[in-house]
């Protein structure tokens, strides 16, 4: 926001979760007060129903920035979601459409299941990929199984990035862990009292497939299991703060890593005096 105030500048969404209008509260999207203070742009455009993938955020954020520049404004995109960045930046694999019949197959099969087949061939996706992670093993695998080449060999080929044609201010926050879990902790909680429970009892209400977007994001899970009665109040509370902090320390990980190593990373904890520093990584425009 100080970024924004101080350069006149758009912000974009760059986060998975705060696409969706159905979790205003659950995925913190801008309050009235932050939209009033600066333009805010891709924030609650898709109704849940509406699968997003990299390559589509991708896409809407092109036309996003190209509109920003045409105005003569810097458009400052803000969000967790690695994939999105690197897929805009870095352009998109050219994988052909998936053979229906494979999609269905490995779909329908449980995770560890898949995670076998994967292990025969593409070994390094099985090793690398978490093995509770349902949809990027799927993914890994109907890819192999369809196109006969492994999902990394398709991301070597990527074409359609701007990253080459656009001057980027990169700017990697990795506070202080202790420090950052507390926040994740105290935000779950605030988020309960703002009215999330109400919010996902209607997403409920709409019996989307399970496997959307929406319906996966931080905090869904555990507030439906207590409004079906199997888990308390303060069940609902911890487990949605574990699983918080547990996503936040993939995130940390990631872009720890995987950016590179010459983008900037600002490690104190994000608030007061900080501030002025971490705007003075980001170049003369801050």
């Amino acid at each position: 926001m100080a970024f924004a105030e101080r350069t006149g500048g758009v912000i974009v969404n760059a986060d998975s979760a705060q696409l969706y209008r159905d979790l205003k509260v659950l995925s913190a999207a801008p309050n009235a007060e932050e939209l009033s203070r600066a333009e805010h742009r891709l924030y609650g455009v898709l109704d849940g129903a509406e699968p997003c993938s990299a390559a589509d955020w991708a896409a809407l954020a092109r036309g996003q920035i190209e509109d920003i520049h045409r105005q003569g404004k810097l458009p400052i995109l803000v969000g967790g979601t690695g994939l999105y960045l690197r897929t805009l930046l870095e352009g998109i694999a050219p994988v052909p459409p998936i053979d229906p019949s494979v999609r269905r197959e490995v779909r329908a099969a449980d995770v560890e299941a898949n995670r076998t087949r994967l292990l025969d061939l593409d070994p390094d996706a099985a090793t690398r990929l978490n093995r509770a992670d349902t949809l990027r093993i799927a993914r890994a695998l109907e890819v192999a199984l369809s196109t006969g080449r492994t999902l990394r060999d398709w991301q070597g080929r990527r074409q359609g990035g701007i990253g080459g044609a656009i001057s980027v201010s990169p700017l990697i926050l990795l506070p202080p862990r202790d420090w950052l879990y507390a926040r994740c902790d105290e935000r779950f909680e605030r988020m309960i009292g703002q009215g999330a429970i109400p919010e996902v009892k209607a997403l409920l209400q709409r019996r989307l497939d399970p496997k959307l977007p929406v319906m996966r994001a931080i905090g869904v899970r555990e507030i439906a299991a207590h409004l079906s009665g199997e888990i308390d109040r303060a069940q609902m509370i911890a487990l949605g703060q574990q699983e918080t902090r547990n996503y936040a320390k993939r995130q940390y990980t990631w872009f720890a890593h995987q950016p590179p190593a010459d983008w900037p990373r600002f490690t104190q904890p994000l608030e007061g005096d900080s501030v002025g520093p971490a705007l003075e990584l980001l170049g003369p425009s801050a």
